[in-house]
């Protein structure tokens, strides 16, 4: 069990809604012809105030969206740091909050999907990557350049990264995934960080970041388990700037892919 923000607002529900109900009835158990209260305790009224609060955005988090905020340039150019997204909940299945087991199964990863995830190696810690391996795929990375059960995913070279307003001057490149088209990043005048073969898991998710040179994924501490996964990035509704800085107008209401 993760005592994360979920952790705290499922017991800030359970508490209120507790506190608010138990004396509810209470009230309706009293003998009757004696007295009601003119007024609630005051931690009566804050409880029956907070819960629909906390318990509405306690179900919107944990089955329908939920905000995250970028803190790395891991997944530049597609997402820079300080854009903050919404990720879908639903589309990997329902999963019950702080335990995080899946009551409903209704879709899997796709090749290419954006994913946020619980770090395999401390499921404390969300990561964001992109979906290049399903169970059962053969990935190799070598001299820059991703192949899927042997055959090399197309590049396209579109010039040099002009970084805006962050880090720049890497080879920008348009990649094929069939089901998505996007654009990563690599510094073509160094060896790759990490280069291999690898076997997808059954039940596991390969991922890597856009920035193929500067991103900490699969190629080091392997697949990601399906129970890991949270949801499906799929719009940017804030982005700062940190080199201006301010509000980055041209990235709000960008759709991922």
């Amino acid at each position: 069990m993760d005592f994360d923000f979920s952790f705290f607002l499922t017991l800030a529900t359970l508490l209120t809604g507790v506190i608010w109900g138990g004396y509810a009835m209470m009230q309706r158990l009293r003998p009757a012809g004696e007295a009601i209260p003119e007024k609630e305790p005051i931690l009566v009224e804050y409880a029956r105030s907070f819960f629909p609060i906390v318990l509405i955005v306690l179900l919107l988090r944990s089955f329908l969206v939920e905000p995250f905020r970028i803190p790395s340039g891991s997944m530049m150019p597609t997402l820079l740091i300080g854009d903050f997204i919404l990720v879908n909940k639903f589309t990997y299945g329902i999963r019950l909050p702080v335990i995080n087991t899946k009551i409903v199964g209704v879709g899997a990863p796709k090749r290419g999907d954006i994913v946020v995830f619980r770090y395999p190696k401390d499921p404390t810690v969300d990561y964001i990557k992109r979906v290049v391996g399903l169970p059962g795929d053969r990935i190799a990375y070598h001299q820059k350049q991703l192949r899927i059960n042997g055959e090399p995913v197309k590049q396209t070279p579109l010039g040099f990264y002009e970084g805006a307003g962050q880090m720049g001057g890497e080879a920008l490149l348009s990649e094929d995934l069939k089901d998505v088209t996007h654009d990563i990043l690599v510094r073509k005048d160094e060896f790759s960080v990490k280069e291999g073969e690898y076997l997808v898991p059954e039940g596991h998710y390969f991922v890597m970041g856009d920035n193929r040179d500067n991103s900490n994924d699969s190629r080091f501490w392997g697949a990601v388990p399906e129970a890991n996964l949270v949801g499906r990035a799929f719009f940017i509704w804030m982005s700062w700037d940190s080199g201006k800085p301010g509000i980055a107008f041209n990235r709000l209401g960008t759709v991922l892919q």
